[in-house]
């Protein structure tokens, strides 16, 4: 029988605080608490990761820059891009990072795949693709055998926030959302057939 995974819905909240409750939430969990996922929407902010460099911000436009843990280099969250935070016990579940990672691609994958999307990953560069575009992102990172941080797939946004950094550390890497490839509907909807997806492919390892 698989752990349950509590499931928060944040609506829009402010990232820093949002990052905050990630960490204290880490900090203070035991072998006992549940599994827990949180699905949000973030006002325009910029995150920077622990190896972030500088020059991968080409410009100011406004948007305040977050310094943060996880792994990996700068990306952007704003409205109209689902958020999900995995906050998983990794040896309760049975899972390496790397197997994490993939089950957390897959996910997405599938997502997509409901709107006729054919998405797929890269060789050495976490997150999901279109045809060589960037549709979904992924940052994690492992304290104590537990993650925390996660994914974001782009829906129905303004992406020109994009063009003033180089999304994860690649120059020139274009990025889309789902509305340029089909019509997804409702956030909320797209929102909880992801859920359902990484329910699916978060079962524990046997």
């Amino acid at each position: 029988m698989s752990s349950p995974i509590a499931v928060r819905r944040l609506g829009r909240a402010e990232y820093a605080p949002t990052f905050k409750a990630m960490q204290d939430f880490t900090a203070t969990r035991t072998a006992e608490t549940p599994d827990e996922l949180w699905l949000v929407e973030h006002p325009p902010v910029f995150t920077q990761g622990l190896a972030g460099k500088a020059e991968h911000l080409l410009q100011d436009v406004g948007i305040p820059v977050t310094q943060i843990d996880r792994g990996g280099q700068v990306t952007y969250h704003g409205p109209g891009q689902i958020v999900v935070y995995l906050l998983l016990d990794l040896r309760r579940r049975g899972f390496k990072v790397r197997e994490l990672v993939h089950r957390m691609e897959q996910a997405l994958i599938d997502c997509v795949a409901h709107y006729g999307v054919k998405a797929e990953r890269v060789e050495g560069a976490p997150g999901v693709y279109v045809q060589g575009a960037k549709v979904a992102a992924l940052g994690l990172r492992i304290k104590n055998g537990c993650s925390y941080h996660g994914l974001s797939l782009n829906v129905d946004m303004d992406l020109s926030p994009f063009k003033a950094i180089n999304p994860c550390g690649y120059a020139g890497l274009e990025v889309i959302q789902l509305r340029d490839l089909a019509d997804p509907g409702k956030l909320a909807d797209v929102q909880e057939i992801l859920l359902s997806c990484l329910q699916e492919q978060l079962k524990e390892s046997t």
